[in-house]
Order: structure tokens, then sequence, then C-alpha cells
């Protein structure tokens, strides 16, 4: 490992400068999540830093670095989001003048928090490259320095800290699951956790969308998508120092797709009553997608950051719902007559499910006159609920359809 440019010895250099500013989060069993996967599942909770994500230890660890000339001129960084309210916090806490250039496309959530910092927010472009061309010329125009959000020394000596603190909390851990979006994050952690433990396996989740480091590894152009519900990790470079300390120590690179993610937010939500962000929540997305990889192994995650904005996760938690037969549209033909609607309705109460919405459609369908449908959105326990009340309609002579 010594012919990287990080040594293990920085990492934990870095460890014992941050431990007074940044919080030593918790890494705990879960055991709902356990038994759900067949998996034991440790989770370290980066949520738990003040700005919600674990982008506070290489902020913080560069802030440091700066000379006192260059932090008095300040810093510009670009950013999705949580780098930018990691450095945004630490550098007002250090009295640092701070910049930062967001994608038009950002979580309204994270440019207002970072604005709240007392940073300068400036939303430009497409993309995180549009965003880091416009912050390079801020660099020049200004005098300020640099912060990249992964492909910095100093960024990635922080970010390794968390594979110090897990191997300490948890030391017989035998996978670790970090998310890749530059690779920042891996590349420190996989330093810092090969020399504690080099039998243990460091595997990277990329979005199935933004496979740009699994791609560079393998040789191949980068293709991306144009979105991913992980926007923290929607990548299309990996960083120069990051890639072939990547390529050097991390054993597997995993895809996972959209709805691996939302799934793995809402059960995130539902079961640890916690917030994750899409890519906070790429970890588990991975052991849900690939759980032959994690079978019986004791595998700790990364929950890198709960910063996500009400609306998508709003609709997440709907769609999670329908997937899982518990939200459902369904539209019943009867006769247009009075007393029709009473009747289906009687089989939804002997069923116990839950009216959310009822559509009475006459003019628009191609049934026959005297004939109209009923469209309802309902409440169900679940799958066998939903056939429960199916079974009630077909045996009263109706013939129910799931839109």
């Amino acid at each position: 490992m010594s012919k990287h440019a990080i040594t293990p010895k920085e990492i934990q250099a870095a460890a014992d400068a941050l431990a007074e500013d940044i919080v030593r989060t918790s890494c705990s069993f879960s055991r709902t999540l356990s038994t759900i996967t067949g998996v034991s599942i440790f989770i370290k909770s980066e949520i738990e830093q003040f700005t919600a994500s674990f982008k506070e230890r290489g902020a913080l660890n560069k802030l440091r670095g700066l000379s006192a000339a260059a932090a008095k001129r300040g810093v510009v960084a670009m950013s999705a989001g949580n780098h930018a309210l990691a450095l945004a916090y630490h550098a007002r806490r250090l009295h640092i003048p701070a910049t930062l250039v967001m994608p038009l496309a950002t979580p309204t959530v994270k440019a207002e928090d970072t604005r709240r910092f007392g940073a300068t927010v400036v939303l430009k472009g497409q993309s995180l490259s549009d965003a880091a061309a416009h912050a390079r010329e801020l660099e020049n125009e200004l005098g300020l320095t640099f912060v990249h959000p992964y492909d910095d020394l100093d960024v990635i000596r922080g970010q390794g800290t968390i594979a110090i603190e897990m191997l300490d909390q948890q030391k017989d851990l035998e996978i670790l699951v970090v998310p890749i979006g530059g690779g920042g994050l891996i590349a420190g952690m996989a330093i810092a956790a090969k020399s504690i433990n080099p039998s243990i396996r460091i595997i990277g989740v990329e979005a199935e969308r933004y496979a740009s480091m699994k791609q560079a590894l393998a040789g191949e152009p980068i293709v991306c998508g144009s979105s991913t519900l992980a926007e923290g990790i929607a990548v299309k470079e990996p960083g120069a120092f990051t890639l072939p300390i990547v390529r050097d120590l991390v054993d597997e690179i995993q895809l996972v797709t959209e709805e691996h993610l939302e799934r793995a937010m809402l059960m995130l939500l539902e079961i640890e009553k916690t917030v994750v962000e899409g890519a906070g929540a790429a970890g588990l997305a991975a052991v849900l997608a690939h759980p032959a990889t994690y079978a019986n192994k004791r595998t700790g995650i990364v929950l890198t950051g709960g910063n996500v904005d009400l609306m998508p996760l709003a609709f997440i938690m709907h769609r999670g719902l329908v997937r899982a037969g518990r939200l459902v549209r369904l539209r019943v033909s009867v006769p247009d007559r009075p007393g029709a609607l009473h009747q289906v309705t009687r089989c939804l109460d002997r069923t116990n499910v839950n009216i959310v919405e009822v559509y009475h459609q006459r003019a628009f369908s191609g049934l026959p006159l005297q004939t109209t449908q009923i469209e309802f959105v309902l409440l169900t326990h679940g799958r066998a609920h939903l056939d429960e009340l199916l079974a009630v309609l077909r045996h009263e002579g109706y013939e129910p359809e799931i839109l």
C-alpha cells in the first residue's frame, strides 16, 4: 500500500486530528434487516454527523491543512450537495469564506442548508462536471483554493477515518460495503481497512445508471444515464488519485437498479426509522440485489447521507406501498342503478380494507349503457389481504381489475 499517495498512518493521523470536531458515529447490528436478508448487517450511521453525511470528515481535514493566507482568501468547490454542506459548515466554524457551485438539479434542501451555513451558493450547469468547470473559473479569477469533493488527498484521508472507527467498533467484520461516486470514500476506507485486516473484503456500489468506476476499471467507454435516485454518487469521471487505489484494493464493484435503491430507502425508513438519501442507501441496496455475496457474512454498511427532499421521499413511499400490494387501484364494473356502489363497498367493509379514493365512471368507458365503472384507491395490509378482497369480490359476481 506504500505505492499509493496515501498511507494508513496518514489516515490515522487524520482520525486523531478530527476526533474532537467530528461525531464518532454508531456502528450497530440491525437485527431485523439481518433476519430479512440472511446477512449479519452492521450499520455505520454517518447521518449522525451534524450535516447528516460523511463528507464532513474530508472537508474538515482539508480545511485544517490550509495555510493562513489560503484560509483568508477562501475556498471554492463543486458539489451535488453533501460536500457543499460539509464544507460550508466547517468553513464557517473556522472563519474561512466558502463558495459552493452546485448543479441546477441539486435537491432544494441541500442548497438552502448550504446558504444557511453562510456560504455563497452558485447554481450552475446540468451536471457535476458543468459545476466543476465554473468552480475552476472562480478559483482562477478570485484566487480561491479549490476543494475537490473526492479527488483530493486530504479529503480522501479524512473519509478513510470511517473504516478505522468501524473496525474498532466491530472488530470481526468480514465485508465493508461502500457507495462509489468518484471514489474518495472507498479509496480512503480501503487503505485504512486493508491495513487493519488484510483479509477483509471491500465491495463498492454504484448506481446502474452511473457505473463510471466499474467501466473505467474495465477499460470501457464511460456511458452514464441522465438521472438516478442516488444523485450523490452520480459521477461521470472517477478521480485520478482514487482510480488506482480502487483498482488495487477494492475486491468487487456491484451495480444496483433504481428499484433496489428505492426498496433500500423504504426499508431503512420503515425498519430503522431512518431517513436516508439514495446514495446513502446504496450499501443496503447492494445486499438486496446481490444476496449471495453477503450470505452469512458479517457485513458493514455505511449510510453515507440523509439529505433528501420530501417530495421524492413521498413518491418513494407511495411506490413502495404499491409494489408491496398495500396501496392498490382497483376497477369494478357494476349495474348503473341505486345501491350498486353500496353493494361493492360492503365487500370492502367485510375484508376491512380502507378506501382512500373513489371515482365513479360513466361517460369515459366502452361499457354498455346501464353499466358503470367504479375505481377505488385502497389501503391493504399486503398481498394476502388484497387476495382476500379479490376473492370476496369474485364470489359476489364482480370481475375486479387491478390497475
